[in-house]
Formats: C-alpha cells, sequence, structure tokens
C-alpha cells in the first residue's frame, strides 16, 4: 500500500484525499495548527495526521494549499525533505505562476527531492464522479502515474517545470476571471438600476451565459479569499503583458474586497441575481 502525504485538508486536498484512501492509498496530512473544520473534514476523508518526518518519507506528496502559502509550505519542509533517507515525489499543485513554481522547485531540489509541478482543474472529486483533472509536467512523470491506481484522473502535460502551472493559470484566467467580470457587471448594474433589464437582456440573448453565472456566482462567494492571491499569480504569469496584468490585479482587488465582507450589500446582490438567473 503506498503512502501519500497530502497538505492541507482543505475543500480539495481533503476530497483528493478521500477519493485516495477509497482506492486503498494510506493518506498522510499535517493537522498542526488547523481548526476544527479541517480536522473534521481529514477524520471523515480518513486520512492520518502526521508530523513533519513521516509526510517526507511519504511515497508522493501533494501540496494542496492556497496560492499564497506554497511557498512558504515548501520552505518549511525542506529541512525534512532533506534528512529524509528516501525522497518522496514533490508535486507542487497550486494555482501559482510558473515563477513562482520555479522557486518552489528550487527549494525542494535543494532539499535532494524530486520535484513535478502540477495543475488541478475542475472541482473536488465526489463520490461516484471522476473529476478533477490532476496534470503534472516535469522531468520524470512516471512516478505519478500511480496515482490512477488510486481514483485520479492523472495527465501529462508535455514540458518542463512551469507547463502544467502555465495550463492552470490558462484556465483559472478563463474561468475565474470571467466570472469577476461577471461580478463587477451585475454590480454596476445594479447600482444604476439595471438590474433586471441585464437579466432580461442575458436571458433571451445568452441564455448559457446566463445559467453559467447562476452556479458561478454562488461557487464564487466562499472562495474568493482563495482567488484573490491566485489573481496575483495570473497576473504575473501574463508577465509583459501590462493590459492583462491590470486587468488581473483588479479582479484581485475585487475577490478581496468581496472575501473581506467589506459591503455585504455587493455578495447579497450578486446573490440575488444569481437566484433570479437560476430561476429562468
Amino acid at each position: 500500500m503506498p503512502t501519500i502525504a497530502v497538505i492541507a485538508p482543505g475543500a480539495m486536498g481533503s476530497a483528493i484525499g478521500a477519493r485516495l484512501v477509497e482506492h486503498g492509498a494510506r493518506v498522510l496530512t499535517a493537522l498542526a495548527g488547523r481548526g476544527a473544520a479541517s480536522r473534521a473534514r481529514a477524520e471523515a476523508a480518513g486520512m492520518v495526521d502526521a508530523d513533519l518526518a513521516d509526510l517526507a518519507a511519504a511515497d508522493i506528496l501533494l501540496s494542496i494549499v492556497p496560492p499564497a502559502d506554497a511557498e512558504a509550505l515548501a520552505h518549511r519542509l525542506a529541512p525534512a525533505l532533506a534528512a529524509a533517507p528516501r525522497k518522496p515525489v514533490y508535486v507542487d499543485a497550486n494555482a501559482v505562476s510558473p515563477d513562482t513554481v520555479g522557486r518552489i522547485a528550487a527549494i525542494v531540489a535543494g532539499a535532494g527531492a524530486p520535484f513535478l509541478d502540477g495543475a488541478i482543474l475542475g472541482l473536488p472529486p465526489k463520490p461516484g464522479g471522476t473529476g478533477p483533472r490532476v496534470y503534472v509536467s516535469g522531468d520524470d512523470t512516471a512516478p505519478a502515474m500511480a496515482l490512477r491506481a488510486f481514483g485520479l484522473d492523472l495527465r501529462v502535460c508535455p514540458g518542463p517545470v512551469g507547463a502544467a502551472s502555465s495550463l492552470k493559470m490558462s484556465y483559472a484566467g478563463l474561468n475565474k476571471g470571467l466570472t469577476a467580470l461577471a461580478a463587477l457587471m451585475v454590480l454596476a448594474a445594479e447600482r444604476a438600476g439595471a438590474g433586471t433589464a441585464l437579466l432580461d437582456e442575458l436571458a433571451e440573448n445568452e441564455p448559457a451565459l446566463l445559467a453559467r453565472f447562476a452556479k458561478a456566482l454562488p461557487d464564487m462567494a466562499p472562495k474568493a479569499y482563495r482567488w484573490a492571491p491566485e489573481m496575483g499569480e495570473i497576473a504575473d504569469f501574463l508577465g509583459p503583458d501590462a493590459a492583462g496584468r491590470q486587468v488581473f490585479s483588479g479582479f484581485g482587488d475585487l475577490y478581496a474586497r468581496l472575501a473581506a465582507g467589506s459591503d455585504d450589500a455587493e455578495i447579497a446582490a450578486l446573490m440575488r441575481f444569481a437566484a433570479a438567473a437560476a430561476a429562468r
């Protein structure tokens, strides 16, 4: 039975952990400093709390944390990885830019462990479902392919470290960027008294978009705190494109504002619009 470390037991990490456990893997995680909700998710998933030394002794280590925490986690694990007689394959599966994943790869390489760039596309797995898609890139992706036998839809993204993260940035930029654009324009329409007219126009001429927004806006609200730093990573990914960087920096500001709850009326307005859209 392989041992797989999954850090951390958030919504995605715990669901990935549950999928692996369901298919026969032993799954470790780190609960030190985590709250009651994280502990409950880990227990429900069948994940086992472990110290850093045991995590570093796993066969594969999956880093699944908020983008802002990805590099710090690599630094925290580096001493344990360096001390481990047998190194795990470290897969950084976070929503970070190629530049960020390059720095993480250097930290892990400095500890002597093999590294793969990873990207998770899709929602957390559910019992009976097939998703999400997990892409990996790097020099030797073969060790990660073992995860296919444990219920993960693992795929190779051709290219070196940075290729999978580039895919993630591009996909997330389209997906979460469209949600940010919808939120901005819905809020503007509501402030101007044109919210109902916008809803009617979308229902008549863009029904697929309206159906998407009906699901995407409620899904975004509890995740905005994670999406805000991800927009910053996408802005970094856009590199010399000043206009693109400005757009996604602005989206990051929007998500940070919504996450902070500085104006609960904005969240309420988006939820009313989404509910009305779902009723069409």
